[in-house]
């Protein structure tokens, strides 16, 4: 029988300051999955390509030409810092570079699950990035978010955990009102909230709150879920997952969804290409 399945997403903003890797983050987020995997089969998709090829190499982050050698120079960095972070816990890492494209095919798709299906029965943990040096649109418009929502789909997840530079979703701009409340829960998206524009906060994050909400909204239609956490309190995504309480962070649910009790009883995983 296999274990639920679960997408965690990181943000550029907790993995690099534009000066050097923060392989302290890195190494409690190893942390962190090497406790959750005893539950769940996780999936990780990171950003942090073109932030980390920028600590090597100081280029000119506006132009597309640009943004795309850094990531060239940045990924294997990344990947290198994950390794030796896993290593620590016996689990091998494996990178997996798509794009948007890749979910228009379903051959595509079917091979890139496949690959997934088999890392993850030899305790291997996938790590998706965009493809960063090859993207066009995909690299100045979206910061993994959807990436990261249409793996949770395609790939047999029923939970996306975002970790970003935010608690969470809130009534307000947090930023600009002190008076905003965070939700705890959240059923449905109202249309107006995701035709605002993109506000990030980083200057290597690319997506903001708009594109979470993308992110989240897709799965709701799908009668999947998404957690919105900050990615430096690693313990509120822990407890949301192996202790089923919410501390913090917003969980967006269908509405006739039993939140994480859906994933106490994995069901067979279908194929959805």
């Amino acid at each position: 029988m296999h274990k639920p399945r679960i997408v965690i997403k990181i943000g550029s903003s907790n993995l690099c300051n534009g000066e050097m890797i923060d392989e302290g983050q890195i190494n409690a987020l190893a942390k962190l999955i090497s406790e959750i995997k005893i539950r769940f089969d996780v999936i990780l998709v990171s950003s942090g390509a073109v932030a980390s090829g920028y600590t090597r190499v100081q280029l000119d982050k506006s132009t597309l030409q640009n943004k795309q050698a850094l990531a060239s120079i940045g990924q294997p960095l990344l990947m290198e810092s994950y390794r030796k972070a896993f290593a620590q816990f016996d689990i091998p890492t494996a990178q997996i570079l798509l794009a948007g494209h890749d979910f228009d095919s379903r051959k595509s798709t079917a091979f890139a699950r496949n690959t997934i299906d088999a890392l993850l029965a030899n305790n291997a943990l996938p790590i998706i990035n965009e493809n960063d040096a090859i993207a066009t649109s995909e690299i100045i418009f979206g910061d993994n978010d959807r990436l990261s929502a249409h793996a949770a789909y395609y790939f047999g997840a029923k939970l996306l955990a975002i970790l970003s530079d935010i608690d969470g979703y809130f009534d307000k701009n947090p930023h600009t009102d002190s008076t905003a409340k965070l939700l705890s829960q959240v059923h449905t998206i109202p249309q107006n909230a995701l035709n605002q524009s993109h506000t990030p906060h980083s200057s290597f994050a690319t997506g903001g709150i708009v594109t979470k909400l993308m992110a989240a909204d897709f799965l709701l239609q799908r009668h999947c879920m998404m957690f919105l956490s900050h990615g430096r309190k690693l313990d509120v995504l822990k407890n949301f997952l192996l202790h089923n309480t919410q501390d913090s962070g917003t969980l967006f649910r269908p509405v006739d969804s039993k939140g994480l009790q859906e994933l106490d009883t994995p069901k067979s995983l279908k194929q959805k290409v």
